[in-house]
């Protein structure tokens, strides 16, 4: 792929922030470098950037003129204004940590600022979603219309969803 081209494609996917541009090329070069080497997940780059853009957009609001300014009390009251869900601000905290992780080892940045910042404590020993009761599980396979193939077909997949606690893709994979 010629540089043109390389060029061409970075910019229909991602825009670089003002304070990463306004250090130059090599801060350029590893920004983007940032969300394609050491992030091999797609939709974790995706949420990384939208973090990463909205930290260094509310820096920027905040009148700070380069990366080299911010430090661990801006990360820290970025993150105490967060109004997002614990969840969402530990992902933006992991965000922003390990892009100046990867800026500091590049040669961009001196030091960290985000290192020491701590995140909120946050543990799940329970999902999000509500499982179905017992009773709830057997209402809806009872209320299945069984007098044709397509209702046999159907509370056979409803079954095996509940009873194996598997996802519907793995369902539909299944061979007989």
């Amino acid at each position: 792929m010629t540089e043109a081209a390389l060029i061409l494609r970075k910019a229909e996917s991602f825009q670089v922030p003002a304070l990463v541009a306004d250090v130059g090329p090599e801060a350029t070069k590893r920004f983007f470098e940032f969300f394609t080497v050491p992030i091999r997940n797609k939709n974790t780059r995706i949420a990384y950037y939208h973090a990463i853009g909205q930290f260094l957009d509310w820096c920027q609001r905040a009148g700070f003129q380069g990366l080299e300014d911010i430090e661990p009390i801006t990360v820290a009251a970025y993150i105490e204004q967060n109004s997002g869900s614990a969840p969402t601000i530990k992902q933006h905290m992991a965000a922003i940590r390990m892009f100046f992780c990867w800026f500091t080892e590049k040669g961009i940045l001196a030091m960290n600022p985000a290192r020491e910042v701590k995140a909120p404590r946050f543990s799940r020993k329970e999902g999000k979603t509500p499982a179905f009761g017992r009773d709830q599980v057997r209402m809806v396979l009872d209320s299945v219309d069984t007098s044709h193939l397509v209702g046999r077909r159907d509370k056979a997949l409803l079954a095996t969803l509940a009873y194996a606690c598997s996802r519907i893709s793995a369902v539909v994979r299944l061979e007989v």
